[in-house]
């Protein structure tokens, strides 16, 4: 099944290096990735290395690598015998496709490879590009939202003339379900910039954001107290965020960042994860049912207070740092921001700013967490 207008962007371009600017849902990534499928079962036994990279391993989990996964399985194309999956590598007839991240240095710096596919690579620095531009012999392939107005690739390889640049958005993907088609024509109404960025895949113009104090840290310290905040969703994100205070300040840490799961899949999140059934865990109040399920399977699931006013104020008062391989969660905070109309003036409701609802899904839940945890325990039970 072709996709969408990215697949015929990427499969006639015969440019070194080709970059795929676009909003969200456009198709960009399932795209490149059959075509790069499809030049494998043309050119059998050519014994070229594929190089998919993300900056983190979680985060290509859940993006190209599951997707590469659904495209050969729905040729079925797919077979154990061909598939590491420790090594997140399969070889496609004769040829190597392996999925490795930016906090792998050794895959990085390592072998060379015929084609890299760098998916989302404005998370990447120019340093990470240089070192997988360097070892890699035919092609890159680049794809990301414009979110950001200063950035490497406007810099370095928009003027480049042996790079393609497309654009597309997500009318350029026939297969888009209608419900997420309406969620992001909302932005019309909800924020200029966000319209720019994620409805029609222009680049990003500088903005006030809502969470300007939060740092990168390495790792949770592992000394304080931790709990969890949960917000749900289905054709969104489901996020999971651990939180931790120590000596004053939070540490938040991304645990997962998925769509399409049921409660069921949920539960099952939580079992791989190990997550402890004594752990409080602030869920979205809105999700009742699903609140009541988690609990009867036997985690501390408790319902969040969801006031988005006094949860921000909170969380801007405290000392913030979110651990590097939170990509998502970082994703999501640089973007986040307060609704404005035409002319920059906030738009509130019931006399209270209001964010722009729209890629929040692991602020929410940091949000739940936080919030309800530290400005009002008193109110909580536990069933």
């Amino acid at each position: 099944m072709i996709n969408c207008t990215s697949y015929y962007d990427n499969k006639r371009s015969k440019k070194r290096i080709v970059i795929n600017q676009g909003g969200t849902r456009s198709g960009k990534t399932y795209s490149i990735i059959q075509v790069l499928c499809e030049w494998c079962f043309k050119n059998k036994n050519a014994g070229w290395i594929i190089s998919v990279v993300r900056k983190t391993l979680p985060a290509l989990k859940g993006s190209a690598y599951r997707d590469f996964l659904e495209i050969v399985d729905k040729n079925n194309w797919y077979s154990e015998a061909y598939h590491n999956k420790s090594e997140m590598t399969y070889k496609l007839f004769g040829n190597l496709f392996e999925f490795i991240s930016v906090d792998q240095p050794q895959k990085i710096r390592g072998r060379k490879r015929n084609i890299c596919f760098i998916n989302e690579a404005n998370e990447l620095t120019w340093e990470d590009f240089f070192q997988l531009n360097v070892r890699t012999t035919e092609k890159i392939i680049i794809d990301y939202n414009p979110s950001d107005e200063f950035h490497w690739i406007y810099d370095e390889l928009q003027p480049r003339e042996d790079a393609d640049f497309f654009v597309t958005t997500y009318l350029d993907n026939p297969f888009l379900e209608k419900e997420l088609i309406n969620e992001i024509e909302r932005l019309r109404d909800a924020d200029d910039n966000h319209w720019l960025v994620y409805g029609t895949g222009q680049r990003g113009v500088s903005r006030d954001v809502i969470y300007t104090h939060w740092q990168h840290c390495a790792e949770l310290p592992g000394k304080g107290e931790t709990w969890l905040g949960q917000d749900f969703g289905f054709n969104v994100p489901s996020a999971l965020i651990m939180c931790e205070m120590y000596e004053g300040a939070i540490y938040c840490k991304e645990l997962l960042y998925e769509t399409k799961l049921t409660t069921a899949d949920l539960i099952e999140r939580y079992k791989l994860l190990g997550i402890s059934k004594a752990i409080e865990i602030y869920c979205d109040s809105a999700e009742p049912k699903t609140i009541e399920e988690l609990r009867r399977a036997g985690y501390n699931a408790r319902e969040s207070d969801k006031d988005v006013t006094e949860g921000i104020r909170k969380v801007k008062s405290l000392p913030l740092f979110i651990t590097n391989d939170s990509s998502n969660m970082i994703k999501e905070i640089k973007s986040y921001k307060w609704r404005t109309d035409s002319s920059g003036r906030p738009v509130k409701d019931k006399d209270k700013d209001e964010p722009v609802k729209f890629a929040d899904h692991a602020m929410d839940a940091m949000r739940y967490a936080i919030f309800t945890k530290l400005a009002k325990p008193k109110f909580i039970t536990n069933w």
